[in-house]
């Protein structure tokens, strides 16, 4: 390995990572502004030829609404978050927090493709969440602004933001995916025809036409591929025509080729006047070439922020130079940040001073990051500083200012048009779910097994009947709650994306997710009351048939409630589908009809559970005063006297009904609430 040539006076041997300026000695090695001449090895040369922008790609169209240019600046960005304590005896306190980001400084023009790089782990996802206002949390040090404004609201609708993971509905094409999304995204003031037309518009520009009609896919069935998912994520964001895009990974999962296309298109966006900020994890050269300015983090310290064409330029300036097997700068970026440095090139010279360093300390890896940090830090940052503050004597561009507080909390659509089609979307996706094959064979084989079971039972054995009418409500208070459970962990990505874009209020997308449950919850059992109750023999009045069947829905939307509420209250499956056993279980234990007799002390749990009020009314509707059953040889006694029914009490009906309202409202406020307190 080639030896540091640093100042001696530098302190790059010291264990700590500090970024205040003033702790760093002047450094001899180079005199920016990099775009100055200086000698460069016949081998970077050979790479700066490879590397040279052989293609301009082609002027993205112009969307319907003004593009306002934000010049975005980030200056000695920092952050920290609190680590849990820790139980292990140490001889030395454990740190109580971890940096993130430290010091981080640049600047990103209109027009610009900035391009952030480093291992994984090295902070760039963070430091792109804080740009684009989702970092949980505050910054412990620096700011962020957009043409010289702090972040808000109205800043907010200018910034598109697209995820590494795409969220999107697997069974929504992809026409209707960016439709819905520009008719909850783009202003009131707008047409339905004009949102369409942009739909239209990025559609065409993003080289989706052929698949405009293709569903998304999921893990089940197949769908569109990688590439074209990447571009409607992105095209979902540019319906609003950002001013600054943000991505994070957009190559991630794409082959050489497609990641390629996909960059060309982000070339092509930020040429249009707009400021694009990109993380990349491993580029191609190809793709490295594409970037205006890189920046460069090692463990959330910057080692590099400026021009990609000019890296290799600084880091030679400061005693770094590549070897000559160099082909791709980025792969030599990521060497650096992890702390390795090899100059092949002299290999075969000074063999013997190799020798010697090898038994020096010089050259490990938490060396050389702390000499690249004293280098950003006595090179780099004082002109990435001026920069900065020079910026905004030129505010040709600022014409993006904060809102009103009014303008800040209006939604781009009403409530009820977000309601209206938040409702119209989840029909379409959850129709393939609610009426899946499986779960229509599922109710319709229990529906038939059950009539066969109690075929043609009557009075005489009402043993039989009441048992059914107790099955009746518990597998209609399992099935629904247990499919509930999934409604919100299943969509809490989709949730949380959408709601940090700003698409839409959390009660206009909750009141259209109850509303759209109910034509899809309420079919199938209506279906196998429908099937099972005239086969069973029970009573054939049409009123009590109705009854009934009003009972049984009634349960199935207090049981939905319980389920949402525990899939909104803990947001995982397991758990919920763990602790809605046990309560079921419970519930079911304390329903009524399998023990009479409950001990004082828990006799509470009764009061509690819906399927013991819905089996009580099911009895109550089924059986009158005047009927009577033979309760021995020749013997007729009344039904209301069988001793289960007697011990039920079937009386007070109007009790029962407001318990479950209660439940049914109850369960429901919860749910919503629970979803507020997530942040969602």
């Amino acid at each position: 390995m080639m030896p540091i040539d640093h100042d001696p006076t530098s302190n790059t041997t010291s264990p700590s990572f500090n970024m205040n300026p003033q702790d760093f000695p002047p450094s001899p090695h180079i005199d920016l502004p990099l775009a100055s001449a200086r000698a460069v090895s016949p081998c970077l040369e050979e790479v700066q030829r490879f590397c040279q922008d052989s293609s301009s790609p082609p002027r993205f169209s112009t969307l319907h609404g003004s593009l306002r240019p934000i010049i975005l600046k980030f200056q000695d960005v920092i952050y920290n978050i609190q680590l849990p304590p820790t139980t292990e005896s140490t001889t030395s306190p454990s740190p109580t927090t971890r940096v993130i980001l430290n010091g981080v400084t640049g600047i990103v023009r209109p027009g610009e493709l900035l391009g952030m790089l480093g291992p994984s782990g090295s902070g760039k996802t963070t430091l792109l969440t804080a740009i684009g206002g989702r970092l949980q949390g505050k910054l412990s040090g620096g700011s962020i602004t957009y043409n010289g404004h702090a972040f808000s609201k109205s800043i907010k609708r200018k910034i598109g933001f697209v995820t590494q993971d795409d969220v999107l509905y697997p069974h929504l094409t992809v026409l209707e995916t960016l439709t819905f999304t520009a008719l909850l995204r783009l202003h009131k003031n707008l047409t339905r025809k004009d949102k369409i037309d942009q739909v239209d518009m990025v559609i065409s520009e993003l080289g989706l036409t052929r698949c405009r009609n293709t569903m998304i896919g999921g893990p089940l069935f197949r769908g569109v591929s990688g590439g074209e998912r990447k571009r409607v994520s992105i095209g979902q964001e540019m319906l609003v025509n950002p001013s600054l895009l943000l991505l994070d990974e957009p190559t991630s999962g794409l082959d050489s080729t497609t990641a390629h296309r996909m960059m060309a298109t982000l070339k092509a966006l930020a040429r249009g006047g707009r400021t694009m900020v990109t993380t990349i994890h491993q580029p191609s050269s190809r793709l490295y070439q594409m970037f205006d300015k890189v920046v460069v983090l090692s463990e959330g310290y910057p080692i590099y922020c400026g021009r990609a064409s000019h890296v290799i330029d600084y880091f030679c300036s400061i005693g770094l130079p590549p070897g000559c097997n160099f082909i791709n700068p980025a792969d030599f970026l990521l060497d650096l940040t992890n702390g390795i440095y090899s100059d092949t090139r002299h290999e075969d010279q000074d063999v013997e001073h190799y020798t010697k360093l090898e038994h020096q300390d010089n050259n490990s890896p938490s060396c050389i990051k702390q000499f690249l940090i004293t280098s950003y830090m006595n090179n780099l940052y004082p002109i990435l500083k001026a920069e900065t503050h020079h910026t905004f004597g030129d505010q040709n561009h600022s014409t993006l200012n904060p809102s009103s507080g009014s303008e800040e909390n209006e939604w781009s659509t009403s409530w009820w048009e977000q309601f209206k089609i938040l409702l119209q979307r989840g029909l379409k996706e959850r129709r393939h779910e609610s009426y899946s094959g499986l779960r229509i064979f599922q109710v319709l084989s229990v529906a038939i097994i059950s009539g066969l079971l109690w075929w043609h039972s009557d009075v005489t054995h009402i043993q039989d009947q009441i048992g059914l009418l107790f099955f009746f409500s518990i597998f209609w208070g399992f099935f629904p709650l247990f499919n509930a459970i999934f409604a919100f962990p299943q969509e809490r990505q989709m949730l949380i994306r959408e709601r940090a874009s700003g698409m839409y209020n959390l009660s206009a997308y909750y009141m259209a997710r109850i509303v759209g449950d109910l034509p899809m919850e309420l079919v199938l059992p209506t279906i196998f009351i429908s099937i099972t109750y005239y086969m069973s023999g029970l009573k054939p009045s049409p009123i009590t048939f109705i009854l009934t069947l009003t009972i049984i829905l009634y349960n199935v939307l207090v049981s939905q409630g319980l389920g949402l509420a525990l899939g909104a209250i803990l947001m995982d499956v397991k758990q919920a589908t763990t602790l809605a056993s046990v309560i079921m279980l419970v519930l079911l234990l304390a329903g009524g009809y399998y023990i009479q007799h409950i001990p004082h002390f828990i006799a509470w749990l009764k009061y509690v559970s819906f399927s013991h009020y819905c089996y009580k009314l099911l009895v109550g509707v089924q059986y009158k005063g005047y009927e009577v059953y033979e309760c021995g040889l020749e013997i007729r006694c009344k039904v209301l006297d069988y001793p289960t029914i007697k011990h039920l009490g079937v009386h007070n009906l109007g009790f029962d009904v407001l318990a479950l309202t209660i439940m049914l409202v109850g369960f429901r406020i919860l749910a919503y609430y629970a979803l507020k307190m997530n942040q969602l």
